[in-house]
């Protein structure tokens, strides 16, 4: 099983100012891919202190200009908010600008207070991205483009500049639930996931619905995201999980509601999950701790879990995070690939 790195940019902390953040989060990036990261992740998120990427193909050419090769996937561009014709630009762009090293994770969006803000009936939002990333596609791979459904009509027209990657950086589709997993994979796209607080049995759900969906010889990958945070002792164990369940908090009020966020500030809402739940469910604790939690994950067949350790970290704990984890936890998961085997390369 491999690892990726998620750079969310979560600020609860307002007071640290963002300039600063974003300088610590290419220094996190450096650190991942130095010790066998094999790709970093950026969301998309608006108007909130939770994930703050309002344009995460900015944030990958930033990423780009200070790492090395390793390749940067959009967790997620969320397509319902953007107008294909200008995206598609961007991303060639972005293409070029990092020597072919974006790849394109997209998704129909889960935070009912960024729709609300940009005017996006939530009620529409499956049936715009499946019309967005058909012309999305269209247009990253072809020419004289002309295009005539409830959301688009143009053409022709030609996006300019063209991908370096073809006919496009790979895609990744976000999905949660079994049968949008199993729909990903039967069109042939790489899933992201991610069982977000939620027990083992949802990790189990997901993965299984990638693999009955999966045909014989096929090299699409199944990436999960989970948060994640190798400690020093315990007692550190115990306060990166209070900062994880403050961080839930947060995420519960935009997520599932209207919201409650004050100057771009979300106000964490009381939560049914425990303390205890998320020290169970989330891969938090000493070393020893974590490799036991990871092991029904590489049980499972997930061929790399996206871990987040920024959840309301420190950067420097964040830094002594991975250092640990590269020592002490990644050594019981390698996996030897000759350059031509599936998986040796996104």
């Amino acid at each position: 099983m491999d690892f990726g790195f998620y750079l969310p940019c979560y600020w609860p902390d307002t007071s640290y100012h963002a300039a600063d953040m974003y300088l610590d989060v290419v220094k996190e990036a450096q650190a991942a891919e130095d010790i066998g990261c094999i790709s970093l992740s950026i969301p998309e998120h608006h108007f909130i202190n939770y994930l703050v990427h309002p344009s995460p193909l900015l944030t990958a050419v930033r990423i780009a200009a200070a790492t090395r090769s390793i390749p940067i996937i959009t967790a997620v561009l969320v397509l319902p908010f953007h107008d294909m014709r200008r995206l598609a630009g961007e991303i060639a762009q972005a293409d070029c600008l990092t020597g072919g090293r974006i790849q394109l994770g997209v998704g129909r969006g889960a935070f009912r207070y960024e729709f609300d803000a940009f005017g996006v009936p939530v009620e529409e939002a499956r049936e715009r991205f499946d019309d967005s990333l058909n012309v999305l596609i269209k247009l990253l791979s072809e020419t004289d483009v002309s295009w005539d459904s409830k959301y688009y009509r143009f053409g022709p027209l030609t996006i300019t500049p063209r991908p370096l990657q073809r006919p496009y950086p790979p895609i990744w589709i976000a999905a949660l639930s079994r049968p949008t997993i199993m729909e990903a994979v039967r069109r042939g796209f790489h899933v992201m996931t991610t069982p977000l607080r939620d027990p083992m049995d949802a990790v189990r759900m997901q993965a299984g619905a990638f693999f009955d969906a999966l045909p014989m010889g096929s090299h699409q990958q199944f990436s999960m995201l989970r948060m994640g945070y190798v400690a020093a002792n315990e007692a550190d164990a115990r306060e990166k999980v209070a900062m994880a369940y403050a961080n839930h908090q947060r995420f519960v009020n935009v997520f599932s509601t209207p919201g409650t966020v004050r100057r771009g500030e979300i106000i964490p809402l009381e939560v049914e999950d425990t303390l205890e739940d998320i020290e169970d469910r989330l891969l938090i604790g000493t070393a020893e701790q974590c490799v036991d939690k990871l092991g029904p994950y590489a049980e499972l067949g997930i061929h790399d879990i996206q871990l987040n350790m920024n959840f309301g970290t420190s950067h420097g704990d964040v830094m002594n995070s991975l250092e640990r984890f590269a020592a002490k936890v990644m050594p019981h998961f390698a996996v030897r690939r000759a350059p031509s085997e599936p998986g040796a390369q996104l």
